[in-house]
């Protein structure tokens, strides 16, 4: 017992010293996206020296009709002002219509790459907002959508 109990403890120590080099931060549409409404999502970068990936994350459900998903995207640097929008187009299914997402059931998660070992200019607050462009006003499907900010690997 007393053996469980320090493996336990050790398990413990290990994952909650941890250091995490990531940050997610998800919206819940409850699988109804509605045009023009924008899913913002604010962060602070304190270390602006290391190169960051930054990373969509969609979770679709069966009701989603379509293969791909595009987006609008808009980068703002919060202290300068300094804004730059993007028109992104990421597939969520093969042609056959299997969802390319992984995970059980009927949600499946995909991760899509927006900027890779990408420097910021410099510490501070920053702001990337994501709008659907899809050819319908309620976006049926999506569960969530989040955006990944990780440090890149060198």
């Amino acid at each position: 017992m007393h053996k469980i109990l320090a493996v336990f403890s050790v398990l413990v120590m290990f994952t909650g010293c941890s250091t995490s080099s990531e940050n997610v931060d998800m919206k819940n549409l409850n699988g109804n996206w509605k045009k023009n409404a924008e899913q913002k999502f604010n962060f602070k970068v304190n270390d602006a020296q290391d190169a960051k990936n930054i990373i969509f994350v969609v979770r679709n459900n069966n009701d989603y009709p379509y293969s791909n998903i595009r987006f609008i995207v808009n980068f703002s640097d919060l202290k300068t002002n300094k804004k730059s929008i993007d028109t992104l187009n990421y597939i969520l299914a093969k042609p056959n219509g299997e969802w390319i997402g992984k995970g059980f059931g009927e949600t499946k998660e995909t991760l899509f790459q927006y900027k890779l070992n990408y420097k910021f200019p410099q510490n501070g607050n920053y702001s990337i907002g994501v709008i659907h462009a899809m050819r319908t006003d309620n976006l049926k499907g999506i569960e969530d959508v989040g955006v990944k900010i990780e440090t890149a690997k060198p």
